[in-house]
C-alpha cells in the first residue's frame, strides 16, 4: 500500500532522545538529525511534466510543492535535509559531449526549497553536462536559493571546499566525490575540475589518485569540525551490487574518523553496512528523479540519522520514488506490506556485511523479489 500524504505525515518519526549506546539521561545531549535521499534530478522528464501541468491551468505556486509533497514533512523534521542534485540549472552553456545531459530551469530550485532541502552534493556525472556557464549558473542558482551545496566548483580547489553547516552548537562537514574505476565508468574526464576547468570533486579512474584526494581532504576536516559525512557518487550503473572500491573507500572514510557514509549513481539502491559503529549507504537509489518516465525499480529510501557525540544512530524509509502517470517523480511513503517487502529486499542486498542497520534484522530472508525485479506496487 502506498501512504496518502497525510499518513506520510503521520509516520514521520520523532527524534532520537539519545545515542544508540547511551545509557543514563546524563548522557543525553542534543542530536543533530539529517534526512537524506539520493539522486535528484529536476530537469527532462520532470521539467516537461511541470509545463504540461502549467498548460493544463495549474500556476507555479500550486506546482512548485507538488514533487516533495509527499515526503516533505520527514525532510522538514530534519535538522539538515540533503539530496544529491544531478542536474545543473542553466538555459545556457556548451553541451558537454557524453551519453546524456540534463539541466533544469534556474527557477525549479524552487522544488528543492518547497521540499525543505537544506544542502545538496553536485559531485556527480551530470553537473557539468552543460560547460563553465552551466556550473557557474548552478552556483549561484543555489546561492540565490540559499541552498549550501559542495562536489562540484568553478576549479578543483573549489570543487572540493566542504559545506559546513552548523545545528544545535555542532558543526557538520560535507564533502562530496565522484568516482568510478575501469569498467564502470563512461563518463568523459571533462566532467572533473582541474585547477582551471569546472566541474566536480574527484579521480578520473584512478583508485590511488581518489584515495589521496580523500585523505588530504577528510583527515584536517575531520580535526575541525564536529562530525565529518562524504557523499560519493559512485559503483556501477543499474547494478544492486557493491564494488569493492566503493567498499575501499567507504571504510578509509569512517576509518579516518567520519560519522557516516552516503553513496548514490547506481539508480538501484545497494546494501547498508555498519561499520566501526558508522552507517554507510552504499545507494540510497533515485528520489526526485525526472530522469526516467517508467523505470522498472521504483523503490527507494530516505535514510535517517541521528548525530551525536558519542554515537549514531540510523533507520530507513522506504520510498516508492515515481508512479507515472498518475503521480510522476513524486516519491510517496511506503507502509503495509509493501513497505516490509521493501525492508526485506533492503536487509536481502545488506545481507552480505558481517553487520547492518538492527531496523533490517527482522527482515532477512524475507524478500519475495529477486534483486532484477522491480517493487510489487503500482507505478
Amino acid at each position: 500500500m502506498v501512504r496518502s500524504l497525510g499518513a506520510a505525515i503521520a509516520l514521520s518519526l520523532p527524534r532520537w532522545a539519545r545515542g544508540q549506546n547511551d545509557s543514563t539521561s546524563s548522557e543525553l545531549e542534543p542530536l543533530l538529525t539529517l534526512a537524506v535521499g539520493g539522486d535528484t534530478t529536476l530537469g527532462y522528464n520532470l521539467q516537461d511534466h511541470f509545463d504540461q501541468q502549467l498548460a493544463a491551468g495549474f500556476t507555479k505556486d500550486q506546482m512548485w510543492p507538488v514533487y516533495f509533497a509527499g515526503i516533505r514533512s520527514i525532510m522538514e523534521e530534519a535538522d539538515i535535509a540533503l539530496v544529491n542534485l544531478e542536474c545543473p540549472f542553466t538555459e545556457r552553456g556548451e553541451k558537454l559531449k557524453k551519453n546524456f545531459n540534463f539541466r533544469a530551469r534556474p527557477e525549479l530550485a524552487r522544488v528543492l526549497q518547497e521540499g525543505s532541502v537544506d544542502v545538496v552534493s553536485l559531485a556527480n556525472n551530470h553537473i557539468n553536462d552543460w560547460g563553465k556557464d552551466g556550473v557557474k549558473d548552478t552556483l549561484e542558482t543555489l546561492d540565490d536559493a540559499k541552498i549550501a551545496h559542495f562536489g562540484a566548483g568553478m576549479h578543483m580547489k573549489d570543487a572540493r571546499r566542504p559545506a559546513i553547516l552548523e545545528r544545535h552548537g555542532k558543526k557538520i562537514g560535507f564533502l562530496g566525490y565522484y568516482f568510478q574505476a575501469d569498467p564502470d565508468m563512461k563518463e568523459p574526464e571533462e566532467v572533473y575540475a582541474t585547477r582551471k576547468r569546472p566541474g566536480v570533486a574527484g579521480c578520473y579512474k584512478k583508485l590511488d589518485g581518489i584515495r589521496d584526494m580523500v585523505k588530504k581532504d577528510v583527515e584536517p576536516l575531520v580535526r575541525k569540525m564536529d562530525f565529518v559525512v562524504p557523499y560519493f557518487h559512485w559503483g556501477h550503473e543499474g547494478s544492486y551490487e557493491v564494488r569493492d572500491y566503493q567498499i575501499e573507500l567507504a571504510h578509509l572514510c569512517v576509518d579516518m574518523g567520519c560519522v557516516a557514509v552516503l553513496g548514490a549513481h547506481p539508480h538501484r539502491l545497494q546494501g547498508i553496512e555498519i561499520y566501526r559503529g558508522a552507517p554507510i549507504f552504499y545507494s540510497l537509489g533515485n528520489f526526485v528523479y525526472g530522469g526516467i518516465k517508467e523505470p522498472s525499480d521504483t523503490l527507494t529510501m530516505i535514510a535517517r540519522l541521528g548525530i551525536s557525540r558519542g554515537s549514531v544512530t540510523a533507520e530507513v524509509v522506504p520510498i516508492q520514488y515515481t508512479r507515472w502517470p498518475e503521480a510522476p517523480f513524486q516519491p510517496v511513503v511506503l507502509d503495509g506490506a509493501a513497505g516490509d517487502e521493501a525492508l526485506a529486499r533492503i536487509a536481502a542486498y545488506s545481507a552480505s556485511f558481517p553487520e547492518t542497520l538492527p531496523q533490517l534484522d527482522g527482515f532477512r530472508g524475507r524478500a519475495t523479489f529477486a534483486p532484477s525485479d522491480s517493487l510489487g506496487v503500482a507505478r
